[in-house]
């Protein structure tokens, strides 16, 4: 046997014998790895030469019109054909939710029904029955608040009601509501001998108006107190229920869901009405001038005839319960046909005006954002505000039992969306915000690609010719091939730094000698001009007035109010530059 100091000979020789080749492999991957390292920092980009940090990438330039004109489109369109294609996948695809038997819809863009939608069946509980259409009935639940609010703002047109901000108390005199939330801010000391209810600061006045009423801003509680959607008191013992609630919030300052607000709007206006009465109104003054023939309130036999049959989500049939003194907030039924009547109506298209434009822009516009947990990003007159991909949606949703609709409008793209249930809405992703994903980008696509044929005015010599702004500015104004007129700049400093394609902008003729400038179909919001911007942005839709005829039979000049430019002058000929 080997002694222990011949076993350490013996490892000290092995390891000799390995050493070398060990080493020799270790320093050649050492230097692989370092040569690979070399190469993958010489192939990174490199600094400029001179510069002192990361090269800075261009910010995206910002293009206008935010959003495109909504001019007449020629249908059909293969854009449009297939995202209407898309929203009938996602509306039949959601059918099998528990308890919707049927739903109607129906898309519109100006005064252009674009697609309609029926499926499912008309009565759930017979087998037999047919699919629903456009003109079957449904129940609209809060899609009635809509018609308070038209009253309204009917009557603030006639001069019935004096502003839209008038506190209720003018109209019902008998009105009145704690206000604990609305204090003053300094309040007078009392004495503690003062009885109870009127020990505090004094009441600020914050008024329950007619414009808050309508827009969920009003405060007031969301039903009478110890009152169903059956209740069928009225107004008088409504107001006096009222005397001994309490606001749920100050009014005008926080968004808060109220069916009594409409309701009692509805039968106070009413009052002040030839006939007291707030259907008879609405019928003669809304439905009837509408066509809309089968939207109403009362749950006759032949309306029942044509009903969808409502379910619950368990699939048992709804009762058709009458509302009472609540129903200008849920009672009434509609069609398809019918409420695209209606979406035609608030977008400007149709042919029969209920409100002048600028009450119906007044009515479409938000009041108030809503933060926090309430369902709308803004409320406005009855309206939800939702934005998507950029636009606004005027929405309206209601739900009653055994029924659901929405009533939609993007005014910017005169585009409208009304879906009615039979059932209760599908769990998951809101129906109508999906439809909207598909048609938004769909109808933003069809509009800027669409040609605005132009408009030229009755005779376009009276404004041809060239023009100045104090010697500073020059312009041409001269006729297309169909006599439209188009505006171009010219002179050395524009030729240097405006780009050729937007020196010329187009002249729309309006009326008389008015026009209206448009730049493009899209174009940069902001220009650079050497060390400055020029906003086309601004440009963009202003008006240009020119002066009246002179005896020659031209105008002399003309002006540009909105860019405050005014005297632009006709010159006898077309300038001459002297070149440097």
């Amino acid at each position: 046997m080997k002694t222990q100091a011949g076993w350490r000979v013996s490892l000290l020789k092995v390891k000799k014998k390995w050493l070398f080749p060990a080493s020799c492999i270790f320093f050649f991957l050492l230097s692989v790895l370092m040569t690979g390292c070399f190469l993958w920092q010489y192939h990174l980009p490199k600094l400029k030469t001179g510069s002192l940090g990361p090269e800075v990438t261009a910010a995206p330039v910002r293009m206008c019109p935010q959003h495109p004109e909504p001019v007449p489109l020629a249908h059909p369109l293969p854009v449009l054909k297939e995202a209407l294609e898309k929203v009938d996948r996602i509306l039949r695809q959601a059918l099998p939710a528990p308890g919707l038997a049927a739903m109607s819809a129906v898309v519109i863009h100006n005064d252009t029904v674009l697609w309609t939608g029926n499926f499912g069946k008309k009565n759930g509980s017979d087998p037999a029955s047919g699919p629903p259409n456009e003109y079957t009935m449904y129940r609209i639940s809060s899609v009635s608040k809509i018609f308070p609010v038209l009253m309204l703002y009917r009557l603030w047109e006639e001069g019935t009601v004096a502003s839209l901000d008038d506190p209720l108390e003018r109209y019902a005199s008998s009105f009145t509501i704690n206000n604990p939330l609305g204090m003053a801010s300094a309040p007078k000391q009392q004495s503690l001998t003062v009885g109870l209810e009127e020990v505090g600061p004094a009441p600020r006045p914050t008024p329950v108006t007619l414009r808050r009423m309508a827009s969920q801003l009003s405060g007031l509680p969301r039903r009478l107190r110890s009152t169903s959607l059956l209740w069928r008191g009225s107004t008088q013992e409504a107001l006096s229920l009222l005397k001994d609630d309490v606001l749920v919030a100050d009014p005008g300052t926080r968004c808060h869901y109220s069916t009594l607000a409409f309701s009692l709007l509805a039968h106070v206006l009413a009052a002040h009405t030839a006939h007291g009465d707030y259907q008879r109104w609405i019928s003669e003054n809304v439905l009837e001038p509408l066509g809309m023939a089968d939207t109403g309130f009362d749950l006759t036999p032949p309306v029942r005839t044509r009903l969808a049959a409502g379910f619950y989500g368990s699939g048992r049939p709804a009762p058709l319960y009458d509302l009472g003194w609540y129903r200008p907030s849920g009672q009434m039924y509609s069609t398809a046909a019918d409420l695209a009547k209606l979406a035609m109506e608030l977008l400007g298209s149709s042919p029969k005006r209920l409100l002048r434009p600028d009450v119906a822009k007044t009515l479409l516009a938000p009041l108030l954002a809503c933060p926090g947990a309430y369902f709308a990003n803004e409320t406005g007159t009855p309206w939800e505000f939702h934005m998507q991909r950029g636009y606004r949606v005027v929405r309206k949703d209601g739900d009653l039992d055994g029924y659901a609709a929405t009533f939609s409008l993007v005014p910017s793209l005169h585009l409208g969306l009304v879906l009615l249930l039979a059932g209760p809405r599908p769990p998951g992703p809101d129906l109508v915000a999906q439809a909207y994903d598909v048609l938004l980008p769909a109808m933003e696509r069809a509009l800027r690609e669409a040609e605005l044929s132009p408009a030229p005015p009755p005779s376009a010599h009276p404004f041809t010719g060239y023009f100045t702004f104090a010697n500073l500015t020059f312009y041409e104004v001269r006729a297309g091939p169909a006599g439209e007129l188009r505006l171009r700049q010219f002179g050395p400093r524009v030729e240097a730094l405006v780009p050729p394609a937007f020196r010329t902008l187009s002249l729309r003729h309006l009326r008389g000698r008015v026009f209206q400038l448009h730049v493009a179909r899209e174009f940069p919001c902001m220009l650079p001009l050497g060390d400055a911007w020029l906003s086309l942005e601004a440009q963009h839709g202003q008006l240009v007035n020119f002066y009246p005829l002179d005896d020659h039979g031209l105008s002399p000049g003309f002006d540009v109010p909105g860019l405050n430019t005014y005297r632009v002058l006709r010159l006898l000929r077309k300038p001459v530059f002297k070149t440097q």
